[in-house]
């Protein structure tokens, strides 16, 4: 990629954050429109369970492909297919008559989906070399997910409550089609220098992996454990497999050397504890203050604030503390405020009380807010820049991943608590198990950014990142050493 100016590089910076704000705004805003969509649709738990994850799911499994596809082929060709498909499925998704078919064209927004984050992330850091530079670059980006937060409750409120859920899709229309065109106009072409071969049989492994395990999660409270014991199976062999055959090819999908790096590996597993949190939170919230409470979706999106402006507020707060003193304070922060309201929620029944919800969603919001700069800083920062859209695919992967097990967890422990009673009577004491989940999220993340983040850890990503480099490096030495 050719050095840009400042201006240009912030130019570029905007177009790529507008593709995460159509994503993070699309996911937010969905959440408030559960309740909403469930009496329209007539849908079960699961099926809303199903309208979140069918999304995440799909973007799971194919964000890895589409981060060596974009290094391969061009990041900014792969970028504009994104957002193109992404921008349709939306539409699609408005004109939905059913929640079979809703889910479908989840499905078809997810493809698009899987070509805008960890493209993007690429080009930006690609982009920015600098290191100081680039984890502010990041902090902006983790503020345009607070921006999400913090517009999508309300935004989609407000069109739940005067047009229809179906509106909230057509936000995409306008974004998505801005996007598409600046990208023409403004950003630079790259690739990674070396063309990575494509590896279809460990694509489909992973499909396999991350679509048995959902479906086994989300099925199992209403089917039992017998119908979906053979989707459990299917996963642990489509695990075992990928573990035997990704080593054995020379550019494999995942890459396993990469979690030979403790930071890497530590950025990997805190992505999904933090995200399954997030989409937990945000299911449990959505339909507590909703179908519990009675408020309507605008007023649900109102309580959500206290949550999304910290989140909004922390989130640069973090890139420059992740660029100043490394990622440790910020993910010892995000830890802790995350845990503790964690257990607000399952030991004190904070949402019965309207000073302890607030209070919770505050402590959540701020470790929220501290948590995305140092896993994608983390991720991206010791590898080598020919594999930054690999590197990133796989942050991003885990972030879906975590997302995608939160909601079909969480959701799951909740409909086996609450079966066929009212929501009201029996939703605190059901969700107990959930909030005590979340909290054991926000531990894995204070207790492995403790971990992975000290000078061990930084002597095992240096490795990593010298192994990584060796193929390309070795006949230049060898040939050298003829010559001498």
């Amino acid at each position: 990629m050719p050095e840009l100016s400042h201006r240009r590089r912030m130019l570029v910076l905007a177009i790529c954050c507008m593709s995460l704000l159509i994503v993070s705004l699309d996911t937010t805003a969905l959440n408030v429109a559960l309740p909403a969509m469930q009496r329209d649709l007539d849908a079960t738990t699961s099926g809303l369970q199903w309208t979140i994850d069918a999304y995440t799911l799909v973007l799971a499994s194919l964000l890895m492909l589409a981060g060596s596809t974009a290094d391969r082929i061009g990041r900014k060709r792969v970028f504009m297919a994104g957002l193109a498909v992404f921008t349709a499925g939306s539409v699609l998704c408005s004109l939905a008559p059913n929640l079979e078919l809703l889910v479908v064209f989840r499905m078809v927004q997810a493809v698009g989906g899987s070509m805008l984050n960890p493209v993007a992330m690429s080009i930006i850091t690609n982009t920015f070399t600098d290191p100081r530079e680039r984890a502010r670059a990041i902090g902006v980006w983790g503020a345009v997910v607070g921006i999400a937060m913090a517009a999508g409750p309300l935004v989609g409120g407000l069109l739940v409550q005067s047009v229809s859920w179906r509106a909230i899709f057509w936000l995409n229309l306008p974004v998505g089609l801005a996007a598409l065109l600046l990208t023409w106009r403004y950003v630079p072409e790259s690739r990674a220098p070396r063309a990575r071969r494509p590896d279809p049989v460990g694509q489909l492994l992973v499909i396999a992996l991350f679509g048995a395990l959902t479906y086994a999660i989300i099925e199992a409270p209403e089917s039992g454990a017998g119908p979906v014991l053979p989707f459990a199976a299917i996963a642990v062999a489509a695990l075992l497999a990928l573990l035997w055959y990704e080593p054995r090819r020379a550019e494999p999908l995942i890459d396993l050397r990469f979690f030979r790096s403790a930071p890497f590996s530590g950025a990997t597993v805190i992505a999904i504890s933090a995200f399954a949190a997030l989409g937990g939170f945000l299911f449990l919230s959505t339909l507590y203050l909703q179908n519990v409470r009675g408020l309507d979706a605008l007023h649900a999106g109102l309580w959500m604030l206290p949550m999304a402006v910290p989140m909004f507020l922390c989130a640069p707060l973090s890139g420059r503390l992740v660029g100043s003193h490394g990622p440790r304070v910020s993910l010892l922060v995000a830890g802790a405020a995350m845990t503790a309201s964690g257990v607000l929620f399952a030991a004190f029944e904070a949402e019965t009380d309207n000073a302890t919800l607030l209070l919770g969603y505050v402590l959540f919001g701020i470790g929220f807010g501290f948590v995305n700069a140092p896993i994608t800083n983390t991720a991206v920062s010791g590898m080598p820049r020919a594999q930054a859209g690999v590197a990133a695919a796989v942050a991003s992967t885990s972030r879906q991943l975590g997302s995608t097990l939160g909601v079909a967890v969480i959701g799951a422990v909740l409909a086996s608590g609450i079966g066929s009673s009212p929501y009201r009577r029996t939703f605190v004491p059901a969700a107990r198990p959930g909030w005590w989940i979340l909290a054991g999220c926000g531990l894995a993340v204070l207790v492995l950014g403790l971990l992975t983040s000290g000078r061990w850890a930084r002597r095992t990503a240096e490795r990593t990142a010298a192994s990584l480099e060796t193929p390309e490096i070795r006949p230049v030495v060898e040939t050298a050493s003829k010559g001498a």
